[in-house]
């Protein structure tokens, strides 16, 4: 996969909500995390720069849920419940972008897809 910057558009099921975002990595980033919600959600994410993440459509419809920390903040659509993206933790100037939610991918045919590590966090560790 070509790590070509690139500007691209991701949407829910139901098409209430439309969002668009710079891939600085292109499609090349498309990954799985093995946190407790990453991996009951199953859903493989491609990296995106926060400050470009734009919701085109449907604002209103969008709905967040956090844990933990609060650091990461997840959106899913209120009327279908797919999830869109998600503002990180691992580095809050980075979102995730749910690949199979971005217009005119197969996420199928970019399998296997490497895993990060989202069990160990540095944030879960003891200061002390």
């Amino acid at each position: 996969m070509t790590e070509t910057s690139e500007t691209r558009r991701a949407s829910c099921h139901c098409g209430a909500v439309v969002i668009e975002a710079l891939f600085p990595r292109g499609l090349a980033s498309a990954a799985r995390c093995t946190c407790s919600f990453c991996r009951r959600r199953a859903a493989a994410t491609v990296t995106a720069l926060a400050g470009t993440v734009t919701v085109l459509k449907g604002a209103e419809n969008l709905t967040l849920y956090t844990w933990g920390t609060h650091t990461a903040k997840h959106y899913f659509c209120k009327t279908c419940g797919i999830y869109t993206h998600h503002r990180r933790r691992s580095n809050p100037d980075e979102c995730g972008v749910n690949l199979g939610a971005i217009e005119e991918v197969l996420p199928w045919e970019m399998e296997p897809l490497p895993y990060s590590d989202g069990i160990d966090h540095p944030s879960d560790r003891d200061p002390g």
